[in-house]
């Protein structure tokens, strides 16, 4: 870790609808896993915010367009705007799409200092996206300049229209106030063990003796504390990667479809992880460089905020390939003819070692090598293959918990945790909700059930919320009858009952006979099963 590298980062907020080519003044937000992830300006003065559920931005503002999230589509409007600012300089690293960093020793010397750097980068910016889509309050360019990526990026994250310069050597005075969260989703489970120690700011973490610190929390809150105090990771002990870890296609004939050089792409970042591994290292930032039959030559820096592994270098070897080939033709720099080599390079690597044991025991690389199988089982049949599960808000125990691809952020667009906005005790209050504990099976979906009274006669749920007779007796999928031994409710319950979608319900707790408890749920004119406890 070195400090003293003075870096660059210019962000387009909410890049994702202007990829798609969204002016500002309309009312349009992009949707990911049924969630808002950008809105426009006109969407925000409406109230529609990211991180929201797509019916509640429908209910915020009924003329939103609504448009669906396509990562690649962002990386390839991504590429003619980092190929304008490399005209400015060669060191430009990809950070993702609507991110880009870059080196500003050379330049700022050139253009007069950071200031007119930031000036002028994010001119360059403004220029490349074009079509009207700068304006609006919100919209544009935001550029930071400060010592290190991290705090670069966070002060573009903050910048107003024109930038903000941190002065050299003050950027830990200046990331000191701001949260702690704020060093992203790879130190979520260490913040959060942080917040729960009364640690709540940067300041605090790096005021902390670094040897407690790797005593403590190990590699990863050493390396938080080198974040924290404005200094910047580099490669290996300061070396060169191997030049073995390199992989090379020679692709004869010549590749001009997208699909034929992502599934090569595909092949050799595979075959970079399983050397990475091999060494014991992992990668935060490739070159994916490619050569044409016309001996043009393209290179682009892809970086990431934690260890890129297979999956996700494919994925960007795939949108910096699809970026190129769009732009081929267009005299927006892509290749004038058929590939004929794809070569991936690790630019920065460390050692992929010294993770904390786990408080009561275990080996060292046993996550490693979970996230590596996950990782190849993704390879093979998908990212939607593999996922897990993150909670957010919700009133019924099924809709409390949402399932995310493996290795995609657990975190909101607003970079706090997934659903923790919504999370109970954390943010929107959730009436009506079922209280705890958790029960231990949840019917996804719910199994259909009877429940009936003396006499064998259905038991009904006035409007009023009131059984029509007492429960005796459950029958769960025209199964055997249990007795009711107990019961409890109902609970009457109304979701969004003004508009067409809306939900009527009432819950029930029973207890059958062998000591099994249950929730059993009256809607859509029949009784289901929604949970069971053990």
């Amino acid at each position: 870790m070195t400090g003293g590298t003075r870096m660059l980062v210019a962000m387009w907020p909410d890049w994702p609808v202007a990829a798609a080519g969204v002016a500002s003044d309309v009312p349009a937000v992009v949707v990911a896993s049924n969630r808002v992830v950008a809105v426009t300006a006109a969407a925000r003065a409406e109230g529609v915010v990211t991180g929201i559920r797509r019916r509640e931005a429908q209910g915020r503002c009924p003329r939103l367009e609504v448009v669906a999230a396509d990562p690649g589509r962002d990386a390839r409007e991504w590429e003619p705007v980092v190929a304008e600012v490399e005209r400015l300089t060669t060191s430009v690293e990809v950070l993702g799409p609507g991110s880009l960093a870059l080196v500003t020793r050379g330049p700022s010397r050139y253009f007069g200092g950071d200031v007119a750097l930031a000036r002028k980068v994010g001119e360059v910016v403004e220029g490349a996206v074009g079509g009207g889509r700068a304006s609006g309050v919100g919209e544009g360019c935001r550029v930071g300049v400060a010592d290190g990526r991290f705090a670069a990026r966070l002060a573009a994250r903050l910048a107003a229209p024109g930038g903000l310069v941190i002065l050299p050597g003050e950027s830990a005075n200046w990331l000191a106030p701001h949260p702690i969260r704020s060093l992203g989703a790879d130190f979520a489970d260490l913040t959060d063990l942080l917040v729960r120690l009364g640690l709540t700011t940067l300041g605090d973490l790096a005021a902390l003796p670094a040897p407690s610190v790797l005593e403590r929390f190990g590699v990863e809150g050493v390396r938080a504390q080198h974040l924290a105090l404005g200094l910047e990771e580099q490669g290996l002990e300061g070396r060169d990667p191997p030049p073995e870890l390199t992989c090379t296609a020679i692709m004869d004939p010549p590749e001009t479809r997208l699909e034929a050089a992502a599934f090569v792409a595909k092949s050799l970042a595979d075959d970079m992880h399983a050397r990475l591994a091999a060494a014991g290292l992992a990668t935060t930032t490739v070159a994916i460089e490619v050569e044409t039959e016309h001996g043009e030559s393209l290179i682009r820096h892809w970086r990431h905020d934690g260890d890129l592994n297979a999956v996700a270098l494919a994925e960007r070897a795939r949108w910096q390939l699809d970026g190129w080939l769009a732009g081929s033709g267009s005299g927006q720099g892509g290749p004038t003819g058929g590939m004929t080599l794809l070569r991936l390079t690790p630019l920065e690597v460390r050692p992929d070692a010294g993770r904390q044991l786990g408080f009561w025991g275990g080996t060292a690389d046993s996550d490693v090598r979970a996230a590596r199988a996950m990782a190849r089982v993704q390879g093979l049949l998908g990212p939607e293959a593999v996922t897990t599960a993150v909670l957010q808000g919700g009133r019924g125990w099924a809709e409390q918990v949402r399932l995310i691809p493996w290795g995609d952020s657990r975190q909101e667009p607003d970079g706090r945790p997934a659903g923790a906005r919504e999370v109970p005790g954390r943010g929107a209050p959730w009436p009506g909700r079922w209280p705890g504990p958790a029960p231990f099976v949840v019917y996804q979906p719910s199994r259909p059930a009877d429940l009936c009274g003396s006499g064998g006669v259905p038991v009904e749920v006035s409007g009023r919320g009131l059984l029509s007779a007492a429960p005796v007796a459950l029958a769960v999928d025209g199964g055997h009858s249990q007795d009711i031994v107990s019961w409890a409710g109902p609970w009457p319950l109304e979701e969004r009952w003004w508009e067409a979608g809306g939900r009527r319900r009432a819950r029930l707790q029973v207890v059958v006979s062998g000591g099994a408890a249950h929730v059993v749920c009256r809607e859509r004119g029949g009784w289901w099963l929604e949970a069971s406890y053990e």
